[in-house]
């Protein structure tokens, strides 16, 4: 990435008018063949992300992660999810369509109801994104809401149920998504012999096309 700053640095350059603007904008496009690629590394890489279903014995309801029960063992029910690249043909991916970022969301897990034992199941989470500029962390985020979740494996058992706390548990441990900070967008370029030129990063934007996320980021120059 860094490779690119001085190439976009240029382009800046050749694109502002008039020839000695002290600001311009940058536009940054993230099509879905991109998101295809990240994901793909990140299980390739990384392994698949893993967390506890929300109504974790292992947790106060107050969802603060201590401990009021026995931790389960390794090989045991651990009432966990965890993400899959791919379930019943359906694959995790990022798609946009009709102006909206569109993410089914495919996993895996098991739940140990009582006087049942231990259930494997799996499914997709039909998710939707919302991106927003929090002023604070001055950051373009993502804030991903379950609006629908199809479950199978569970032979029909407790479903609905599953359904909910699979919900509740993407909705908790995934937002917000850090898409883009300001600060790690503004950078300084050296000149030779003229000493450098700092690229202040100021404002952010986005916009959904079909197929494709464009961020469109403000720049404003100065002598560092």
């Amino acid at each position: 990435m860094r490779r690119l700053f001085p190439v976009a640095f240029l382009i800046v350059l050749t694109i502002c008018t008039p020839a000695f603007a002290q600001s311009a904008e940058v536009a940054l496009r993230l099509d879905e063949k991109f998101f295809d690629a990240l994901l793909e590394a990140i299980f390739k890489n990384s392994g698949a992300p893993e967390f506890p279903l929300s109504v974790n014995r292992s947790e106060n309801p107050d969802g603060n992660g201590s401990v009021n029960g026995p931790v389960p063992e390794p090989g045991l029910c651990t009432e966990s999810i965890k993400l899959q690249r791919e379930v019943d043909g359906v694959a995790t991916a990022v798609r946009f369509r009709d102006g909206q970022i569109q993410a089914p969301i495919a996993f895996s897990g098991n739940y140990n109801p009582p006087f049942v034992g231990c259930l494997d199941f799996s499914g997709v989470a039909q998710t939707s994104i919302e991106l927003e500029f929090d002023k604070e962390k001055q950051s373009l985020i993502g804030r991903a809401k379950v609006r629908e979740v199809n479950l199978s494996g569970a032979g029909g058992i407790g479903s609905g149920l599953l359904a909910r706390m699979v919900q509740s548990s993407i909705d908790r441990k995934i937002n917000p998504i850090n898409i883009l900070q300001m600060e790690r967008v503004s950078f300084t370029v050296p000149i030779q012999n003229a000493g450098s030129l700092r690229m202040k990063a100021t404002g952010i934007r986005h916009e959904i096309t079909p197929g494709a996320l464009n961020v469109y980021v403000m720049y404003e120059f100065g002598k560092d």
